[in-house]
Parts: C-alpha cells; sequence; structure tokens
C-alpha cells in the first residue's frame, strides 16, 4: 500500500458530514444548502442536443478515444483561447483535453514531481483547493501553504515565502479566481511568479475554472494571458485548467482542458496516455459545442450577477462580506467559531455553509480561514435570497441574546 495515502486529511464535505452529524435541524423550514460548489443553473439545450446526438450516432460509442483528444475540439478550445484572451495557440501542441479540472490538477503533479527527490515542495494558496494537497503528498512532495491576505483581497502573500523553499519547489498551484475568495491575480502578481519560475524552474499550474463567472465589464485575466503581456509567448513552464463545469453548467460531464508549454503538454500527455485518461468522444462533441458558444455563458453570467446583487447587501448587513472578484462563492466573516456558526445555524434555520477552517491549514498557529463562512450560491435567486434572509434573522437573533 501507498504509505502517503496515510497523509490524505478527510475532504471538507466528510468533515462537515461529522460535524452535523448530532445536529438536528429544525423541521418547520425546508433544508437550504450552500455548502457544496456544485453548479444547479440548466444545462444548455445546445449541449444537450449535441450530448444526444453524439450518442445517437453509433460512432460515438464503437471505438477507442484517442488521448489527446478529436482534432475539432482541440481546434474549438484553441479558438475559445483565441476569442477570450487574444491568444494564439497551437491547438496540436499546445492544448490536451482533460477530464474535467479536478483530475488533471491532481495528475499533473505526478509528472512534474520526481518522487525520489525528498526534499521537494509543492507550494500553494491557503485557503486552497484540497486536490493541491493531496496531489503533493502522492507525488512524495510536501505541501508548503502561502496564506491569503484580507487586507489585499485575499491575495496570497508571496512575499512571505523564503528563498529557501523557492529553492525548493517544483510546482506551484494558483487558482484565480480563487476560490473560496473569488480574488483575480493582477498582472504584477504574474510578473512576480514568472520571475521565480525563471530562477528556480518550478512549474505553475494556474486554475481557472472559475474565469467565466465575474461581476465587473473587465474579465479576469488568465495566467497565459499575462505570460504574452510578459513577453512569454512560449508559456514556459506555465500551465493552465479550466472545464465547462461552472461555464457551462455540466459538472457531470467531466470535462475540461489543459493549455501552455508545449513541453510540458507532451510529458503529460505521455502520462495520460498510460493512465487511460482518455474523454469520451460523445462527451468531446458535446464540449465543442459548448466552446463555440458564448451565448449560454453570456446568459449564466447574468444570472449570477442578479443572484448576487440581491443577496450580497442582504448578508452584507449582518456580516463582513462583499461582493468578489469573482466565482460563485461568498467568503464571509463571522464572529465567533465558524464551526459553531454553521451548527447553530443549521440546528435553528437549516441552512448549510461551510466553515472556512475545513478549507485551510494551520501554519505557525494560524489557520487563516477560522472565523469564516464559505457560501456557494448555486441554487436559483428565490432559493439564495431567501438561506439569505434566514442567516440575516440567524445573526440578529445571537446579538439579540
Amino acid at each position: 500500500m501507498n504509505p502517503n495515502l496515510s497523509l490524505l486529511k478527510a475532504y471538507p464535505f466528510e468533515r462537515l458530514r461529522q460535524l452535523f452529524a448530532d445536529v438536528t435541524p429544525n423541521p418547520a423550514l425546508r433544508p437550504i444548502s450552500l455548502g457544496i460548489g456544485e453548479p444547479r443553473h440548466p444545462t444548455p439545450q445546445l449541449v444537450k442536443n449535441a450530448y444526444s446526438d453524439a450518442v445517437l450516432n453509433s460512432a460515438g460509442l464503437c471505438g477507442y478515444p484517442a488521448t489527446g483528444g478529436e482534432p475539432g475540439l482541440r481546434a474549438a478550445i484553441s479558438a475559445w483561447l483565441q476569442r477570450r484572451y487574444g491568444l494564439n495557440v497551437d491547438a496540436n501542441r499546445q492544448v490536451l483535453p482533460v477530464n474535467g479540472s479536478r483530475e488533471a490538477l491532481f495528475a499533473i503533479a505526478q509528472v512534474v514531481l520526481d518522487p525520489h527527490e525528498g526534499d521537494a515542495l509543492v507550494v500553494c494558496p491557503n485557503p486552497f483547493y484540497q486536490i493541491y494537497e493531496g496531489a503533493a503528498y502522492l507525488g512524495g512532495a510536501q505541501p508548503h501553504f502561502v496564506a491569503s491576505d484580507p487586507q489585499r483581497n485575499f491575495a496570497s502573500d508571496w512575499a512571505s515565502v523564503p528563498e529557501d523553499v523557492w529553492r525548493r519547489t517544483r510546482l506551484l498551484y494558483v487558482c484565480s479566481p480563487g476560490n473560496p475568495a473569488g480574488a483575480v491575480m493582477p498582472l504584477d502578481e504574474w510578473k512576480t511568479l514568472f520571475e521565480l519560475s525563471d530562477r528556480h524552474g518550478f512549474v505553475i499550474a494556474s486554475d481557472e475554472c472559475y474565469s467565466e463567472i465575474y461581476f465587473r465589464d473587465v474579465p479576469p485575466l488568465g495566467a497565459l494571458e499575462a505570460a504574452v503581456q510578459c513577453g512569454r509567448s512560449d508559456f514556459r513552464n506555465l500551465l493552465i485548467f479550466t472545464s465547462l463545469s461552472k461555464r457551462s453548467n455540466v459538472p457531470g460531464m467531466r470535462s475540461g482542458f489543459c493549455a501552455g508549454d508545449a513541453r510540458l503538454i507532451q510529458q503529460f500527455l505521455l502520462y495520460r496516455t498510460y493512465h487511460g485518461s482518455a474523454m469520451s468522444p460523445v462527451v468531446q462533441a458535446a464540449s465543442v459545442a459548448a466552446w463555440n458558444d458564448e451565448v449560454h455563458v453570456e446568459d449564466n453570467r447574468a444570472m449570477y450577477r442578479a443572484k448576487f446583487n440581491q443577496v450580497t447587501p442582504l448578508l452584507a448587513s449582518v456580516l463582513d462580506v462583499a461582493l468578489p472578484d469573482a466565482g460563485f462563492y461568498l467568503w464571509a466573516k463571522v464572529q465567533g467559531s465558524d464551526t459553531a456558526f454553521a451548527r447553530e445555524l443549521l440546528s435553528l434555520y437549516n441552512v448549510t455553509v461551510l466553515p472556512g477552517s475545513y478549507l485551510a491549514r494551520e501554519v505557525d498557529g494560524h489557520n487563516p480561514g477560522e472565523g469564516r463562512i464559505r457560501m456557494a450560491l448555486v441554487a436559483d435567486t428565490a432559493e439564495c435570497v431567501e438561506a439569505a434572509q434566514r442567516i440575516v434573522q440567524f445573526v440578529q437573533s445571537k446579538r439579540a441574546t
């Protein structure tokens, strides 16, 4: 048995189930969950049509798919990158379809890390997506967590990382827009990370799965876009990862892509060929339809904007919370323990939220998620507004006691 499996921590939602094991939710109120970031807007009809058409076409299921994906899918992804970021990306050498960004973000560590190196580090933000930590451990490395700074729009404090840590770093995970705070990294931060990557030779894996849900007029800056602006059109030591799950409301399809440094893409393709990670031709056909259409993406973004415009002011009246740059989470500060807040809220008002401490790790005696909750506004507007109204009542009642 791989001894590194023992290093894996319980996933946040398993911890949440344990936290609520002895809690009886108020039966007078219907349950509302803001706990899991699972898109719940309707799947676009054009995607469903493409999927069903591919199933009916016998060619869609009667052969093994190529790990590198069909040329039509890579072309659709490359065209989207050009429309979205103004990038000229080689569809054959710099793009690789993957079965959702989650599995690819995990797998890339197995490509980059040398399990025999001994003292290798994987740097990632804190709070963070737990896949980064698991990928580090199972790749034979140790994670190094970089706390976010609430005073700087929850930017990761890269300047706090010692030079010795950067020297041992082999992989850096970046999440922009971030989970849970929704912060977008500006160009200056990218410049800093590119310079560090050049100096120490580590790979940057940029998780960009929330890039199409944003609340300002200017779309979030992407890593490849930032690289071009810094004169790095070869994308050296840089890969981005994104998916259709949030953009197109198809989390069950498990479809995304990786793009960037052609050398890394070649090695990742080799790994995935052995790993058996080819995407179903049926999913590929539906993915082409999704990447080629922006109307449903704009409609989806408009739904989130309308929802956040109603919910955020309600919650801001009783909690320290603000509209994020992007994403579908609100990252709110609460009084006292975040776990106690979540338990009591469920018990009295039948609303589920995720304690922020479950999304972070304690470093030097401090957990940067403590005293915060993450709320996923993925349900329809009416349900999210009702949840917000209950939270307002809950906080007000606590203040009155």
